[in-house]
């Protein structure tokens, strides 16, 4: 299994590149999300999902292993093929999706092209918990990981639910990035 392409950026599209290395020009899928965090230098780091079926080998990249992460999660739902996938991270970035998986924004799921009513319904009832896993564990949530882990064990270890800590520390998070432990252990405890 191939896990990254490091090499020269040959060609950048908003749905495909081309990756040189050593030599070989690897032709790899790409999202609008991607396509829009790739800057123009040469030389390019492309973390890689590699898809094999009876009639092609196709290469998918991804500038974010959070978004990479995601992707893995949607395809692994019936129904939701890579370019599926591809379309809803084109639409949405990684964050807004575990955000509408994690709570049942239906409607919104389904304005997403080649996303239908049960397409949606399964994505929310599949990838509900899974997502909220990703979110706690590797923080989809643009912060230092360090930071948001340590708080929420130290609450979850006062006895305090984990789902409502998580949430919690997630708004105080958006709401203020540069928040220490201690400050987000304080202001979560007036919280909850």
């Amino acid at each position: 299994m191939y896990n990254h392409l490091n090499g020269k950026l040959i060609e950048k599209n908003p749905t495909h590149l081309i990756i040189e290395c050593g030599g070989i020009g690897f032709l790899t899928q790409i999202s609008l999300f991607t396509f829009e965090h790739l800057n123009d230098e040469e030389s390019q780091k492309i973390l890689l999902h590699h898809q094999i079926t009876e009639d092609a080998q196709t290469f998918w990249g991804f500038a974010t292993e959070q978004e990479r992460t995601i992707f893995r999660l949607l395809i692994s739902v019936s129904g939701v093929g890579c370019n599926t996938a591809r379309m809803m991270l084109s639409g949405m970035n990684p964050d807004e999706i575990a955000e509408c998986i994690a709570s049942s924004q239906i409607a919104r799921l389904k304005s997403i092209k080649g996303i239908g009513e049960k397409t949606a319904q399964r994505l929310v009832v599949e990838l509900k918990d899974k997502v909220s896993k990703v979110n706690s564990g590797t923080t989809l949530l643009n912060t230092g990981s360090k930071t948001r882990d340590e708080a929420c064990t130290a609450l979850v270890m006062l006895g305090f639910n984990k789902a409502s800590v998580d949430k919690i520390i997630d708004q105080l998070i958006k709401s203020e990035a540069s928040l220490t432990t201690e400050e987000l252990i304080k202001r979560a405890l007036k919280s909850l």
